[in-house]
């Protein structure tokens, strides 16, 4: 019968003091100052690319609407039906969520409890609410009112 002092440590002792009692080890007070130097240095990096991404952003941002407005400014009856379509849109939309809210209402139990119903509702309705957003959005940008300081 072999004793547990057969085999081979598998822990070992670690200090985990911050330095020697007489206060003549300081390398691992250099190290962790070191480390939070590195640290204090990689955070202003990550704070500089973080403001250069949202200036981009930014940027961008400001470039379409320029676009946008050229392309009113050029296009100022296109831009009104744009307006106007997206408001009938609306309306349409509204009523097409009122009738997706009622099928959910009537429904909905079942969809917790059947997957093939689930995905039923998903296919009717997903793709056509998906596409109604898209050309709403698109038409009441083109058609929104630009600023006068644009």
């Amino acid at each position: 019968m072999s004793g547990p002092n057969n085999f081979p440590s598998l822990f070992t002792h670690v200090d985990v003091t911050a330095g020697s009692p007489t206060g003549n080890d300081d390398s691992t007070g250099g190290n962790i100052a070191g480390l939070l130097q590195r640290m204090v240095t990689l955070q202003e990096r990550q704070a500089e690319l973080m403001e250069e991404m949202l200036q981009n952003q930014i940027s961008q941002q400001k470039q379409r609407q320029t676009e946008l407005a050229a392309w009113r400014k050029a296009n100022p009856e296109l831009a009104d039906k744009c307006r106007k379509a997206a408001e009938a849109l609306s309306k349409v939309h509204t009523e097409f969520l009122d009738s997706i809210a009622s099928e959910i209402d009537d429904s909905g139990e079942d969809m917790i409890d059947s997957e093939f119903m689930l995905t039923e509702f998903v296919d009717r309705f997903g793709p056509r609410i998906a596409h109604l957003n898209g050309v709403l959005q698109m038409l009441a940008q083109l058609g929104s009112p630009h600023s006068p300081g644009k």
